[in-house]
């Protein structure tokens, strides 16, 4: 694997000024050399793959069942650091598969239960623990409607002093023989080191959102309306709330339809309101009464729809992105806001349905460009003038690219992105996308690796992040390339029996209307509005 270094304002710049006189004595113009341009630092991947996580591995005896705690070599493992009292908690994980090539790797939670409780990985309970000095071990063996059957084990290796990482072993075993196998290792979910509840953010209301996972938010005339994904069988839908009061949040209405309810995202035009949807495209809803939303069509009404999962509306321009089944970006000409017109449904080149690691997840419209946050495919930059003739003319590709969100901003006659993947060890990237053809990182801004972000809002200089279990985050980019931190409100509640189903788990909506008040959602806890100062 290729190694990076790190060197900071490497800029460097070369060219020649001035004139030459040629032999007959006239003026001749040198030629136009165009500069090199490399970054101001180099930029290095989001986790780099050094080998396994942790030291064990799944041992060569036929004798031992597939799964059981003597099927793994612990020889060069320190198992006297697995300590229960300091195993036990919430985690985040991330997982390498040893089995495909090239490199996979998942993200995930999990909860380790030393008080009696049921301990999981994500949504899988696991039937069986060991938890004693010396000794992980999570088994969840299921029969199959096949007659056969599955068994999923996470095996200790080492703890750090602290307890704040575990690292083991990972193997999915399938009719009693290994199927799966790798490597894990697990941050704890604990609130950073000398952090209080909040600084520079204060909680003027919690309101909790029906059943189901929250997901997104929009504000406009007066209220707010919340989107929600399908939850262990809770369907998900569309909430609204009067907000006029932030103090006392108001519930006037709540959709969800049968098959048609994984709502991601959502945003307003005039009397418009437009939701993403999982199931059916782009959802029209008139609200005309902002308490009272009237279904009005879906778009683009291909057959048996399509999956949109964000949107966005710049001016006059509808975007909605869809990772499937076409992997396309969607425009929309919206002057008549209840009346979307489609103008076009743009593929980067190279990009097919075929292609299961890139789509488009998010993008964020600016000056006539649209950045197109793809994923494993990178941070793309699409020329959008004439929607008969989109064309990518800019990106930023890294290892283990998750581009999943971003923004945009103008500074004097630099333009700088605030890209943000959704991965471990993924974070904010600083970037100067001036000149699309040679995009450079200036910056970035990280917390720890076990949490991403989600959602972004750029309000003057002040970036707003919906930053997963670390809450929100409120960055002053006067100097793009210098973030500081300047405010945070820790939403997370680990101890929430609703908490830690998932790696996606926390602040991941926000919304900052510019009504004085900064609106969260949050998976656990619904919608939060917050107050600056």
């Amino acid at each position: 694997m290729k190694q990076w270094s790190r060197s900071a304002w490497g800029l460097v710049l070369s060219g020649v000024l001035g004139v030459t006189a040629g032999c007959s004595g006239e003026l001749v113009t040198p030629p136009i050399v165009r500069h090199e341009v490399k970054p101001w630092m180099v930029d290095s991947p989001d986790w780099e793959h050094t080998g396994p996580l942790a030291a064990c591995k799944p041992a060569a005896n036929a004798a031992v069942p597939c799964g059981a705690y003597e099927s793994f070599d612990y020889s060069a493992c320190n198992l006297a650091s697995l300590k229960a009292a300091k195993a036990g908690g919430l985690y985040t994980t991330h997982v390498i598969l040893d089995d495909i090539e090239p490199v996979f790797s998942t993200v995930n939670s999990l909860r380790v239960a030393t008080d009696g409780g049921v301990s999981h990985h994500s949504t899988v309970v696991f039937s069986e623990q060991q938890l004693e000095d010396g000794r992980l071990y999570l088994e969840s063996h299921r029969s199959r409607p096949d007659g056969g059957s599955s068994t999923l084990v996470m095996v200790g290796c080492e703890a750090s002093e602290d307890g704040l990482t575990l690292k083991g072993c990972y193997q999915q075993c399938l009719n009693g023989a290994g199927f799966l196998s790798g490597t894990f290792e697990a941050a704890r979910v604990v609130r950073r080191q000398g952090e209080s509840e909040a600084s520079g953010l204060s909680l003027l209301s919690e309101t909790a959102v029906g059943e189901a996972t929250p997901a997104d938010v929009y504000v406009t005339k007066g209220h707010a309306y919340v989107v929600s994904l399908p939850l262990m069988g809770r369907p998900g839908g569309l909430s609204v709330f009067d907000v006029s009061n932030p103090r006392a949040p108001v519930l006037k209405k709540s959709i969800s339809y049968p098959n048609d309810n994984y709502w991601n995202g959502v945003w307003a035009k005039d009397d418009a309101l437009y939701v993403a949807s999982g199931n059916q495209g782009l959802h029209v809803f008139d609200i005309s009464d902002p308490a009272d939303p009237k279904f009005l069509r879906s778009l683009p009404g291909d057959e048996g729809g399509i999956d949109v999962h964000t949107v966005i509306v710049d001016g006059n321009r509808l975007y909605a992105m869809s990772p499937g089944p076409n992997v396309e970006t969607l425009i929309f000409d919206v002057k008549d806001a209840k009346q979307p017109v489609l103008l076009t449904r743009f593929v980067p080149p190279g990009v097919g349905s075929a292609t299961i690691n890139t789509y488009p997840h998010d993008a964020f419209p600016f000056e006539n460009r649209l950045y197109i946050s793809h994923w494993a495919g990178g941070y793309l930059i699409a020329d959008v003038r004439d929607t008969e003739a989109v064309e990518v003319v800019g990106e930023y590709v890294y290892e283990h690219s998750t581009s999943h969100t971003s923004r945009v901003m103008r500074k004097g006659h630099r333009l700088f992105a605030f890209e943000g993947g959704e991965h471990w060890g993924a974070h904010l990237r600083v970037l100067d996308v001036t000149d699309p053809e040679a995009v450079r990182i200036v910056g970035e801004y990280r917390l720890r690796p076990g949490i991403s972000i989600h959602n972004m809002e750029l309000k003057g200089n002040r970036l707003y992040l919906s930053h997963y279990q670390d809450g929100v985050r409120v960055l002053d980019v006067t100097l793009p390339w210098q973030p500081r931190e300047v405010g945070y409100y820790n939403t997370y509640q680990p101890d929430h029996p609703n908490a830690g189903y998932s790696f996606y788990d926390g602040a991941i909506g926000i919304r900052v209307p510019g009504d004085g008040h900064v609106y969260v959602i949050d998976t656990v806890r619904g919608l939060l509005i917050l107050q600056e100062g």
